[in-house]
């Protein structure tokens, strides 16, 4: 009989000790909650692309004749004003056509003259029926070649004033000289093609990006747009400018199709240069609102709200977001703390 008691006790005692072990690892397990406090802020959703800086109006000053350059004076970076003298050809072989064309039109003249005077005597003798009318014909022919002659004459005259005003090459805008592309003495052709001389920009207070935004973003882009930027040479630096034009024409390049956007960009301290590599960001839409990671959302609108040591269940309305944050117009108030994920620790 008290074999059978001890027995009884040892397995009570057991059964205890398991209750025991039970409810203290029951209790030692621990939820924890990963947290993102709601904020208020600005969400945008951007286009991003790459292009260069160039000025806004930029004009190549050449000459139509061909000549020996005699006089520069302009240079990199001068600023000229329009009708300002920036070169000379040498003039000497363009003066020289120029004195032929006027010999050649005293002698058209002359020779006009001369066919006047044949002319008014045929005449009179063929209308005293003392000249044939093969001889008359011949005097109208005569005349009326040298009277062509002479409009020719003046034509290779005005043509000849007009290349010999070309040796002079003048600034047809107020700008800055961006390149230079002669040098005195060399000479320079003008059969086939405008010779360029000087590359000007117009006003580099007002630049803009052509940035190539590929084919996938192009239908967000629209103009007006507000853009901001950055370069290289001015880290931590921010730029803005707003889309002025989509050109349609596509660029394709390695099988990847692009379209040209321009930016405009205010250039009011000449901080920005031609030919600066820019990395745009075009925004597309953005909203102001509670700002809170996409995350957090489950269900599309539902998201849990850690007060005061309780979770609370909301259902939200929200609006635009970038991949990574979502815009809560309702259900949640800036500060409160969003559950992010939850973890049983043991």
């Amino acid at each position: 009989m008290k074999k059978k008691i001890v027995t009884i006790s040892s397995i009570a005692a057991s059964i205890a000790v398991i209750g025991i072990i039970a409810f203290m690892l029951m209790h030692n397990n621990e939820v924890q909650y990963q947290t993102e406090t709601a904020i208020k802020g600005n969400l945008s959703i951007t286009v991003m692309a790459t292009g260069y800086i160039q000025p806004v109006e930029e004009i190549e000053v050449g000459t139509q004749v061909s000549g020996v350059i005699e006089k520069i004076y302009a240079d990199y970076n001068s600023h000229v004003k329009k009708g300002e003298l920036l070169a000379e050809l040498d003039k000497l072989t363009l003066q020289e056509k120029l004195n032929q064309a006027s010999a050649q039109l005293s002698k058209a003249q002359s020779e006009l003259n001369l066919s006047n005077r044949q002319y008014d005597r045929i005449k009179q003798l063929y209308e005293s029926k003392a000249a044939t009318e093969v001889s008359f014909e011949e005097a109208v022919n005569r005349k009326e070649q040298a009277e062509m002659a002479v409009k020719d004459a003046k034509a290779n005259l005005s043509q000849a004033k007009v290349n010999l005003s070309y040796a002079y090459i003048y600034s047809p805008i107020d700008g800055v000289v961006l390149k230079r592309s002669v040098n005195i003495g060399q000479t320079v052709a003008a059969m086939f093609s405008t010779p360029t001389f000087f590359t000007i920009a117009e006003d580099l207070t007002k630049m803009q990006v052509e940035a190539d935004v590929d084919e996938a973003d192009l239908g967000q882009v629209k103009l007006g747009q507000h853009v901001t930027f950055t370069v290289d040479a001015y880290p931590g630096k921010t730029f803005e400018g707003t889309v002025s034009q989509i050109r349609i024409s596509p660029k394709v390049t390695n099988n990847v199709v692009t379209y040209t956007v321009i930016v405009n960009a205010p250039n009011p301290d000449e901080r920005l240069f031609p030919g600066m590599t820019a990395s745009i960001r075009i925004n597309i839409q953005s909203e102001e609102g509670i700002l809170i990671p996409m995350e957090t959302l489950k269900d599309g609108k539902t998201l849990q709200i850690k007060s005061n040591g309780k979770i609370e269940e909301r259902t939200i309305q929200t609006g635009i977001n970038d991949g990574i944050s979502i815009v809560a117009r309702s259900g949640v108030k800036e500060g409160e703390e969003v559950i992010v994920s939850e973890v049983t620790k043991k």
